[in-house]
């Protein structure tokens, strides 16, 4: 039928434009090359015809010999590919296959097919063509890798095992696992520097739940061409973003997959070359060069130019064509370059040159010895003798002769780099190092040499061999002997002969324990009453006094005063002033919240009547750390403008990725600080996009009493997203609005605005906010704070009983408040009343303060 038309609109000879003339062309090897039932064939024929005869008027003689080719697939079998494969083609080529659950199982086998034809005319093999396989749905699953298989046979075998996942459609997550994973050498692909084309042919029959747009641009950049097949309702749109330009040689769609087959034909002249130039024949618009592949094409740029975003136009490379000077790198800018340094150094004033970074003399590094800078950091060290403290800044005297058994036989003394033995007045060390000997031995004098042959005790008998004259001497009077010579005295430390015995001595710091051998350290905080008013400290020669954080030491040495700088400085602080150790900083009383100038204290915004709020933060990758922060910063900005309070306003909050996590449930927290501190205790996740599973929990179970929700009491919830969600949001946003949650979302940058509006309640002008990035939400805070409070409960509604209950509850706490910070009668009712107000201790023992 379409052949029909065509005919008659482009009857006249010579009137075919050249896209007409493709079409036409596309449209006969279509007709001849599809295998059809007997019963269609005449059907077909009477196609053929009216199409030939419409070439043949329109295109010229030319199309005779692709139609004397093609006609010969008529009486052939359509399997012929398989007898004429690409010869001398190296490809690394990797399917991404739709597994989603709305592929029916017998178009997925044709999707099997459709693999199976296009792998007939590949050549496989380690130095041809080598292929992978991936699927995908709500998960990306490897079927096998460029490297698994080095013939078709294989890869067939492989494709015809496949199990249908019937899942999501996450085509965006599947294209960066083809580009980080698939095209990667340890997966089989081969080097980029051996210039074998990359190709990656993505087959979907919807839309993707994920972005695809700016991961399909970042592979196109990396060097993988790729081509789009779409089935059925596919956006057009869609395919051209996943595939390669020009969209007319990489971009397919068909009505259904009965018509895959269609395109292995198409895939087989533009795969395997046939011969063209794709450079010749396209439209490539590159600025300087163009490389033709088997596949595609590519622009490059002469020497001193790089390739733009574009892939087509070149801009001077100012580092490669001028002199720039840069001392260690040069880098290209957009409009000219800059000098960097190498991890380590820094830029000298001339923004040329670059200088080691000295970290140690930043005066940062809060070392006790020595300093010692590295490439990008610094270390401390301690001197000889001294071994650096797990504090990796202090350091401790090494004690070498209280890490083991010395030996010593009379003393052992500890040094710098060792601990070494000595002797006692009157003894000589050995040369073992380790005993000594009486300096009475071998002595020389001027009348010969003399050794002392032996001793004999009570009294004193003397053997002396004087030039081979033995001698004996008498004497009632002689050095001591050592007592601890024999070695077998037993001493931990020290031991120190006496006239009559061998006795057991400690080193400084230690004590001689009870059975006269052993030492112990000697506490000397516990030998008295150290009169210390905070903390007492035991050191090797005596115990000294050491204040808490916050406190000083005074002159006396035992007692502590506050560094209070509340008193010594002009704070303005409206309501109180609250110091710490080298700061202050101000507080409002309860009922009141800072204002931004961090001293003026006012009421809060939504200041009367009770709500529940459960906020809902993305964390995706797509956010950052960086912006991750900005947005815990505008929670804290909205929190500040509520009453956040036992009987007032709980908060909640998820954070959701591919997951979702309750950070804390609506009944953990009861002021607005403590909110906060939780909310700066987030840690950021950085995975997927799974808006719908994080609004499923937060309908099942955030507004749970076991979350700590209350009966009666308006629920509301903040959603902040930044990009389209994976999963579908409608259902469970609907359900929560149903329940009676008020639904407030704001979006930032690539959000979805249908999808915004999907989440939020009605009127969407009042419940849904955007930000073109995370820098503009500040101006956002007032809006939705002035949103929130609306929907919180109205003075007409006072009189209903829960709301009575309510008030009675917090009337109680302020009562119990007031009495405890103004009154500040004892808890003892026995006590006498004090002449001082008493100060509320926590179990640290530190001041308590209460602070909103």
């Amino acid at each position: 039928m379409k052949g029909l038309v065509l005919s008659r609109v482009w009857f006249s000879p010579g009137l075919c434009p050249p896209a007409v003339c493709e079409d036409l062309q596309g449209l006969v090897g279509l007709v001849l090359t599809r295998t059809v039932s007997p019963q269609r064939s005449a059907v077909r024929m009477r196609s053929l015809l009216l199409a030939v005869s419409c070439l043949l008027c329109c295109c010229g003689a030319a199309l005779l010999d692709r139609l004397g080719d093609a006609g010969q697939n008529l009486t052939s079998d359509p399997n012929n590919l398989a007898g004429n494969p690409c010869k001398g083609v190296p490809l690394d080529f990797v399917f991404v296959i739709d597994s989603s659950r709305s592929i029916r199982p017998p178009d997925y086998e044709r999707v099997k097919t459709f693999i199976l034809g296009l792998l007939r005319f590949l050549e496989v093999g380690p130095d041809a063509v080598r292929v992978a396989l991936l699927q995908y749905g709500s998960a990306v699953r490897s079927e096998f890798p460029l490297g698994a298989h080095a013939t078709r046979a294989e890869a067939e075998r492989a494709v015809r095992a496949m199990q249908h996942l019937a899942s999501g459609t996450m085509t965006g997550l599947a294209l960066r696992y083809a580009m980080e994973t698939a095209f990667a050498e340890a997966e089989g692909a081969r080097p980029a520097a051996l210039g074998v084309p990359r190709v990656a042919m993505v087959v979907t029959d919807g839309r993707p739940q994920d972005a695809v747009e700016e991961v399909a641009a970042e592979a196109r950049r990396a060097g993988i061409r790729i081509f789009a097949v779409g089935v059925g309702r596919v956006d057009m749109r869609t395919l051209q973003a996943i595939g390669s330009r020009p969209h007319a040689e990489h971009v397919y769609l068909v009505a259904d997959f009965g018509q895959m087959e269609t395109l292995v034909s198409v895939f087989r002249s533009k795969l395997c070359g046939g011969g063209s130039d794709m450079c010749a024949v396209t439209d490539h618009q590159c600025q300087h060069t163009c490389v033709s592949s088997p596949a595609s094409y590519r622009c490059t740029c002469r020497p001193g130019y790089m390739l733009n975003a574009d892939g087509k136009t070149c801009k001077a490379a100012f580092c490669a064509v001028t002199d720039h000077g840069c001392a260690h790198i040069c880098a290209d800018l957009a409009e000219g370059y800059e000098c960097r340094c190498r991890p380590g150094f820094q830029l000298n004033a001339d923004l040329r040159t670059c200088s080691r970074i000295d970290y140690c003399d930043l005066g940062l590094h809060g070392c006790e010895h020595d300093c010692v800078n590295t490439p990008e950091s610094f270390v401390c060290r301690c001197t000889a003798g001294y071994t650096l403290n797990p504090d990796s800044k202090t350091c401790s005297k090494v004690d070498h002769c209280a890490e083991g058994p010395h030996g010593c036989e009379h003393e052992a003394v500890n040094t710098d780099v060792s601990c070494v033995c000595k002797c006692r007045e009157g003894f000589r060390l050995r040369p073992d190092g380790k005993s000594c000997e009486s300096e009475y031995c071998d002595r020389n004098t001027a009348h010969g040499a003399w050794r002392m042959v032996s001793v004999v005790a009570a009294p004193v008998i003397i053997l002396l061999v004087i030039n081979s004259l033995v001698l004996v001497l008498v004497s009632l009077s002689f050095p001591d002997l050592d007592r601890c010579a024999d070695g077998k005295h037993g001493c931990e430390q020290e031991c120190v002969s006496t006239q009559d015995s061998c006795v057991c001595k400690c080193r400084n710091g230690f004590t001689l324990r009870p059975d006269g051998k052993t030492c112990k350290k000697v506490d000397h905080c516990a030998e008295g009453p150290h009169g210390c008013e905070h903390e007492a400290v035991n050191t090797e020669m005596s115990c000294v006094c050491k204040c808490r954080e916050g406190f000083t030491l005074r002159p006396d040495g035992k007692s502590c005063e506050s560094v209070d700088l509340c008193q010594t400085v002009d704070h303005g602080c409206e309501h109180r002033c609250l110091s710490a150790p080298d700061a202050y900083r101000c507080v409002c009383t309860e009922g009141f919240v800072l204002e931004e100038d961090g001293r003026s204290c006012r009421k809060p915004d939504c200041g009367a009547g009770a709500m529940d709020l459960v906020f809902v933060i993305d964390g995706s990758k797509s956010l950052g750390p960086v912006n991750f922060e900005r947005v815990k910063r505008f929670v804290d900005a909205v929190v500040d403008g509520l009453d956040v309070s036992g009987a007032g306003t709980h908060v909640g909050l998820l954070q959701y990725s591919t997951k979702v996590r309750t950070e804390f449930p609506l009944g953990r927290y009861s002021s607005a600080r403590e909110v906060k501190e939780a909310v700066s205790r987030v840690r950021y996740m950085g995975r997927g996009s799974m808006t719908g599973a994080a609004l499923r929990h937060m309908f099942l179970s955030s507004f749970t009493a076991k979350e700590g929700a209350r009966p009666g009491v308006p629920r509301a919830t903040v959603v902040l997203t930044d990009g389209r969600s994976q999963d579908d949001v409608a259902e469970w946003a609907d359900k929560a609005k149903s329940a009676g949650v008020t639904m407030f979302v704001l979006g930032v940058g690539k959000a979805i605005e249908e999808e915004l509006k999907q989440i939020a309640s009605e009127p969407a002008e009042e419940h849904v906010f955007y930000a073109e990035n995370f820098d503009q939400m500040g101006g956002i805070t007032n809006r939705l704070k002035s949103g929130i409070c609306r929907d919180k409960s109205s003075d007409a509604d006072l009189c209903q009983c829960e709301n009575l209950v309510l008030f009675q509850k917090q009337t109680t706490e302020k009562m119990t408040t007031l009495t405890r910070d103004n009154i500040l009668l004892p808890t003892n009712p026995k006590a006498k009343r004090p002449n001082k107000p008493l100060k509320n201790k926590q179990p640290n023992n530190k001041p308590y303060i209460r602070e909103t």
